[in-house]
């Protein structure tokens, strides 16, 4: 009988290493913007590793050993913040439970699994002498409030990145493009007079006008991985009182964009076309892709992996590289009550992950 490989070996330690770690950050409590004691945690895992790490704020950083500023950079980045729980949950989402060949808990899915598969990846790369990339893991905070205090503040202290693998749970296939978000706030302007008389220019109306067009709008240029851009009116409000047509009318609108657009390219055409007054609340969270022949997507592919566009947003809308988003877990567990992700899914990622960028690096 062969005998396992120090690789085999080193791969079944760092994935018990990461379940452990992942039970840790379960029972940790880590809502956006309150993510210290699990900063702590993954900042013991390195020292645990040997390696050295950076943190500022609730993220922390490490690169690898044999760094060399002359070669390009690979990012690995997941969060380690959760959302808060809903009221549907029957267990304790702060006790990591094993049942059945899964774990259950806050953040296990999404995206717990994801960031202890890349730290073990990292570990598993980090002593390499000899590899083409540099790698930089990042774990970061505030990723489901799309906070300006994760991802958005590490990016500047680190060098370069040729292009980046970020962990959400996509079952390990390749999401090679994501929609930015881009949330508008209009206003309907008109003039206020007494609703029994014909006086007054009725605000609501106008905004009638401009939502019909948001919501009849076809952008000309239609992604094909994404599809095209979606506008969707989603709060509305106006009037004071049954009597009086109103002056103002103010509603919201998300917008999700592709690749096909940037973000001042919609905001343009949205103006030129309604006469709401608009006002987006940030040009942020882009739209971003990486090209389906990219080396990191092959080798993806070899491994019987699918492409696909993902119409969710995640950190990857700060980043200015190329992008793929993978991870182990299932997106539609994301959020929901008694969350969890199967242990296997975990010891595939690892293992997905190291194949395929071992044919990159």
């Amino acid at each position: 009988m062969s005998q396992p490989t120090t690789s085999t070996v080193q791969q079944k330690t760092l994935t018990a290493d990461a379940v452990s770690l992942l039970k840790r950050l379960i029972a940790t409590p880590s809502f956006s913007r309150e993510e210290a004691q699990t900063a702590t945690l993954i900042n013991d895992f390195f020292v645990h590793h040997q390696i050295p790490v950076q943190r500022l704020k609730n993220n922390l950083w490490a690169y690898n050993r044999y760094f060399d500023p002359a070669k390009p950079t690979l990012l690995l980045n997941s969060h380690h913040d959760t959302v808060k729980p809903n009221k549907s949950w029957t267990l304790d989402p702060f006790e990591p439970l094993e049942r059945d060949g899964k774990l259950y808990g806050l953040g296990s899915n999404d995206a717990g699994g994801c960031l202890v598969s890349l730290l073990a990846t990292f570990c598993y790369f980090y002593d390499r002498p000899d590899m083409a990339y540099n790698i930089v893991m990042a774990a970061t905070a505030e990723e489901e409030i799309s906070g300006r205090d994760g991802l958005e503040i590490v990016a500047p202290e680190l060098p370069p990145i040729s292009f980046a693998i970020v962990g959400e749970p996509t079952e390990m296939q390749l999401a090679i493009a994501e929609k930015g978000l881009l949330v508008i706030d209009c206003t309907a302007h008109g003039r206020s007079g007494h609703a029994a008389r014909d006086e007054g220019d009725n605000a609501i109306y106008r905004a009638i006008r401009d939502i019909n067009w948001l919501t009849t709008y076809q952008f000309p240029k239609v992604s094909p991985t994404l599809g095209p851009i979606k506008m969707s009116v989603t709060i509305i409000n106006a009037g004071t009182q049954h009597n009086v047509v109103p002056d103002a009318c103010t509603f919201t609108v998300d917008v999700r964009v592709t690749e096909q657009y940037t973000l001042e390219d919609v905001i343009d055409t949205i103006r030129n076309h309604i006469e709401s007054e608009v006002k987006p609340r940030s040009i942020r969270l882009k739209p971003s892709s990486i090209p389906a022949d990219h080396p990191i997507v092959r080798a993806g592919l070899a491994l019987g992996r699918h492409t696909y566009g993902s119409p969710t947003t995640s950190d990857q809308a700060l980043l200015d590289c190329p992008s793929l988003k993978c991870g182990p877990g299932h997106s539609g567990r994301s959020h929901s009550a008694d969350e969890f992700i199967y242990l296997h899914e975990i010891e595939a990622g690892i293992d997905g992950y190291i194949r395929m960028l071992e044919q990159v690096l």
